[in-house]
């Protein structure tokens, strides 16, 4: 299989997009947009494990439920999360619906919705009621925009496409993902809507999400809150005519999707609120990966570890306590730890070595600060106790974190 990754996304087989400001944000920013694909797509969605889930979510759920491949778009707006809206948030989301499939000239079954924003606000209807129309007249191929248009706190657009070759021909996945803060596993909160131009059954759009979204977009950690909104969809349209029919195809379609998703996942990191580091938590030695997951996600949540990045303090001892405190198997007798600048480890060097049984070691206090001023830190664990390993990306907390999220409403 051949690849080739690119920010920027020349189009896919089968799909339009547009997206434009409907009048939703006071600064005329981009703030509504749509994926329209021009035949019937399979597809496939994930979504928040929070209890309080935002109406767009219930509907999109129900939508997949019961027409996963018949899909044709998706429809995305800013401003109000549509969560905590009561029944009329659901009426607000399927009259959405409505109005994209008349303009669209599909039917309503076809469309799934995501919204962003304030909870607790209803969806601007005469806005969205004006706007829709205008954003089915813009669709085309500019994906930057489309991308601009589902920010929120985000400081850029989040896109990336992949270009596969196989022996029967080529097909593309590209992505684009919103998020900035609020962001933690199961999953943040971030939107993602992945295409394909690949033939899938609907059974593989499904699995392949569903195992890809497991190492990528609930791989990312910001500030350990949770969202109502959370959503990723994957939509497979088939214009490529490249099926998956063996489990080679799919195993590469698979390494193809991780590829993309994760891109977008650690693009959402890098540009988190009030980032000034990006940190890779590599955990090692695990009996489980509920473990290794475990340990990792506690370190990156942790407040004091988060804020011993952002100042540079080579606190070791932050993260070993929050491994301690993690619920999960854990012995610090057993457990090493290493730091080293960048993103990727050099074959055979895990870095500065720090801590081992249950002790100190006898580093340098000056190498281990440089390494924590670094914009890029890696940080591997092995916890002794078994063989299976995860991975978490994360980020610093700053004091523009708390600026950004004190007046999140104004």
């Amino acid at each position: 299989m051949a690849t080739n990754l690119k920010t920027i996304i020349s189009g896919v087989k089968g799909f339009s997009v547009a997206g434009i400001h409907g009048g939703l944000k006071k600064n005329g920013a981009p703030d509504i947009a749509l994926i329209l694909a021009d035949r019937d797509c399979v597809g496939a969605g994930v979504f928040t494990t929070n209890k309080a889930q935002a109406a767009p979510v219930v509907v999109s759920q129900d939508t997949l439920k019961k027409n996963a491949s018949q899909l044709r778009a998706v429809m995305i707006n800013t401003t109000s999360a549509n969560a905590m809206t009561g029944l009329t948030g659901i009426e607000n989301a399927k009259t959405v619906m409505r109005w994209v499939a008349e303009h669209a000239q599909i039917q309503p079954e076809q469309v799934l919705v995501m919204s962003t924003g304030v909870i607790g606000t209803q969806l601007p209807m005469p806005k969205l009621e004006q706007g829709i129309p205008a954003l089915v007249e813009a669709l085309g191929q500019d994906w930057v925009s489309t991308a601009k248009a589902i920010m929120t706190t985000d400081t850029r657009p989040k896109l990336f496409s992949l270009r596969v070759y196989t022996m029967d021909g080529d097909y593309t996945i590209a992505g684009i993902s919103k998020g900035a803060g609020m962001i933690a596993p199961n999953m943040a909160t971030m939107l993602g809507v992945i295409v394909t131009d690949a033939k899938l059954t609907q059974s593989q759009a499904e699995q392949a999400l569903k195992a890809t979204n497991a190492t990528t977009f609930n791989r990312i950690v910001i500030d350990g809150d949770m969202s109502t909104n959370d959503t990723v969809f994957l939509l497979a349209s088939g214009a490529s005519g490249v099926l998956l029919k063996t489990p080679v195809d799919l195993e590469q379609f698979q390494n193809a999707l991780e590829i993309v998703m994760k891109a977008l996942a650690q693009a959402i990191v890098r540009d988190g609120e009030g980032v000034t580091k990006f940190i890779t938590l590599h955990i090692t030695g695990a009996p489980d990966t509920q473990t290794a997951h475990t340990i990792a996600h506690t370190i990156a949540t942790s407040p004091l570890v988060k804020t011993a990045f952002f100042g540079g303090d080579a606190n070791w001892g932050r993260m070993i306590a929050a491994a301690g405190r993690a619920g999960v198997a854990f012995n610090p007798e057993t457990a090493r730890l290493w730091i080293t600048a960048g993103e990727e480890l050099f074959e055979g060097d895990k870095g500065l070595l720090l801590f081992e049984g249950g002790l100190p070691t006898r580093y340098s206090e000056a190498d281990a600060s440089e390494i924590f001023n670094k914009e890029s830190i890696h940080v591997s664990l092995d916890l002794g106790l078994g063989k299976t390993e995860a991975t978490v990306w994360t980020c610093d907390l700053s004091n523009e974190y708390v600026a950004i999220n004190a007046d999140y409403r104004s």
